[in-house]
């Protein structure tokens, strides 16, 4: 016996609309990962301005005070990382080049894997131009956009709660909690880069290694670059490692193996879970599930986004329980 099924016109619209959304949300999906990056470092900066605004400074000042002191801070730091490196360029390209060449000679190095190597790059110049630009202009957007939200953070928390109207101190006392969570993640994230830092340089001492100082602030800082920003910094301090012996090199590939997977399975999941609450394998299955999605974007974003979705669960299941 046939039977009729009948979709009726709202259905018909609910599942457009919705896939519609879908569509368009995939569209500015860059986009909203920018205002989302923004909103973590307005929720990490916003108390210092408060302060700031406590001591009578005006708001629109005290976050220019405060953004002129991260950079400094990242300046000094980028100085102190690579200025060591730079001077010293001329006789460690010497050395390098010394130490390929007796590579190649003893024929540890087929010879055409280079050369294709460096077709390749050669080749994908121009992409990874653009991709410095785009960048760039991502990270001027974000400043932009985290300063406006410091500015009418209140304002823009009000609007927010407005569409909630039955519901306003509950949606705001959220919006708090999800900000708090979010400070206190890009707060474990900073004492993670310390931790890889200090890590990495007492390892690099202990081997020998020259420059081990400027090689662990490049991994503190290519800390926050998850699965690829352990493997980048480690170039630096292999090559460094090659110019005085392929041994050196070796050991030197091992102590940032080593690092990465100390970092990966006990580290990252141990520091979030005291900064965030989040279960140290879910850390660890979030940030696979991120990095799979979106590759380094998603890695990276994926344990503030597993944030603020347990904050959101919690508040509904609390909701329905009352």
């Amino acid at each position: 016996m046939n039977r009729r099924v009948d979709i009726s016109w709202k259905t018909i619209l609910f599942i457009t609309f919705f896939l519609l959304s879908l569509w368009i949300t995939y569209l500015i999906l860059d986009i909203i990962l920018l205002v989302f990056v923004s909103f973590i470092l307005m929720s990490a900066l916003y108390p210092l301005v408060d302060r700031l605004v406590a001591w009578r400074i005006p708001r629109p000042l005290a976050i220019v005070i405060l953004f002129l002191a991260i950079l400094g801070l990242l300046i000094g730091v980028l100085a102190a990382g690579f200025t060591p490196l730079i001077i010293q360029t001329s006789s460690l390209t010497q050395r390098l080049s010394e130490a390929v060449s007796g590579l190649l000679q003893a024929n540890y190095i087929d010879r055409s894997v280079i050369q294709g190597q460096f077709s390749s790059i050669s080749s994908q110049l121009v992409s990874y131009t653009l991709d410095v630009f785009k960048i760039i202009v991502g990270f001027v957007s974000v400043i932009v956009v985290t300063f406006y939200l410091l500015l009418d953070r209140k304002g823009i928390e009000d609007r927010a709660t407005s569409l909630f109207v039955a519901n306003q101190s509950k949606v705001s006392k959220l919006i708090s909690t999800i900000e708090e969570k979010l400070g206190a993640w890009l707060r474990g994230q900073l004492i993670l880069s310390l931790i890889i830092g200090v890590v990495t340089y007492l390892g690099l001492e202990v081997l020998g290694v020259e420059f081990a100082l400027s090689l662990a602030i490049i991994a503190g800082l290519m800390e926050v670059v998850p699965v690829i920003g352990p493997i980048i910094s480690a170039i630096p301090a292999i090559l460094i490692a090659l110019t005085v012996s392929p041994v050196l090199a070796g050991l030197v590939a091992g102590l940032y193996l080593a690092i990465q997977q100390l970092e990966n399975h006990l580290v990252v999941p141990q520091v979030m879970k005291r900064a965030v609450g989040l279960n140290p394998l879910l850390v660890i299955l979030t940030v696979s599930v991120g990095g799979r999605l979106l590759g380094v974007a998603g890695a990276l974003l994926a344990v503030p986004i597993a944030v603020v979705i347990q904050v959101v669960i919690k508040e509904v299941l609390q909701k329905n329980e009352s």
